[in-house]
């Protein structure tokens, strides 16, 4: 068994700049202020309608995004409705094969929920956690080893088995994702992904996250 830390990945993002201009252009045909286009423009007539709440505009760009998390975290994400969605299946993955490395890959419990692993408290929980993930193996490969398909032993694999999640959002149906996944009552480990993808987000696209990280801050 290997123990993973999440990620995310961002596999699909026009330059900012672009985006930022095909927005302007489209958000001022609603004021037929075309007319008002000069450079440097963008930012401030996008900050503006963000800010008036006026965010189906932004709809007309999107982002694309895979996360690598527990299949727990992913049951969250996918109740985004206005999103499109690949998922690793545990149908057809069978994780025995070498591809796998011949083993099942978790998702570590320590980070997502800040375990201090030096606390005895902690220490035990994860102990507890590591030897049920062990468990869920050796009874996956048992199975495997019986004739199962993967579809019929994955239903001894946990919530903790590591998933690749492609995500597909338009820039205001992220901004929603973060406001809820990003929130400090938000499952920890969903948080954890949520706000690695907004720092990046804010990162590079200021004018749509920015506002978000500092709220969350």
């Amino acid at each position: 068994m290997m123990i993973q830390k999440p990620a995310v990945e961002v596999l699909r993002a026009d330059r900012y700049e672009e985006m930022l201009r095909r927005i302007e252009r489209i958000g001022r045909v609603c004021y037929k202020s075309e007319d008002k286009i000069e450079d440097g423009s963008a930012e401030k007539f996008i900050r503006g309608i963000i800010r008036r709440g006026h965010e189906s505009v932004i709809e007309h760009e999107s982002l694309t995004v895979k996360f690598i998390c527990d299949r727990g975290v992913t049951h969250e994400i996918v109740r985004h409705r206005i999103a499109s969605y690949s998922q690793e299946s545990t149908r057809y993955c069978n994780y025995g094969k070498e591809k796998f490395g011949s083993q099942i890959t978790c998702i570590d419990l320590a980070t997502g929920f800040q375990y201090d692993l030096d606390s005895e408290t902690d220490r035990k929980k994860y102990d507890v956690w590591r030897r049920a993930m062990e468990n869920a193996e050796a009874s996956y490969f048992q199975m495997i080893e019986l004739g199962a398909t993967p579809q019929e032993a994955r239903s001894v694999l946990p919530n903790s088995l590591k998933t690749e999640l492609v995500v597909t959002m338009n820039l205001r149906e992220w901004r929603h994702f973060f406001r809820l996944r990003a929130d400090a009552a938000a499952h920890p480990q969903c948080r954890e992904v949520a706000r690695m993808l907004l720092e990046r987000f804010a990162g590079d696209y200021p004018v749509f996250f920015t506002d978000l990280l500092e709220a969350e801050a």
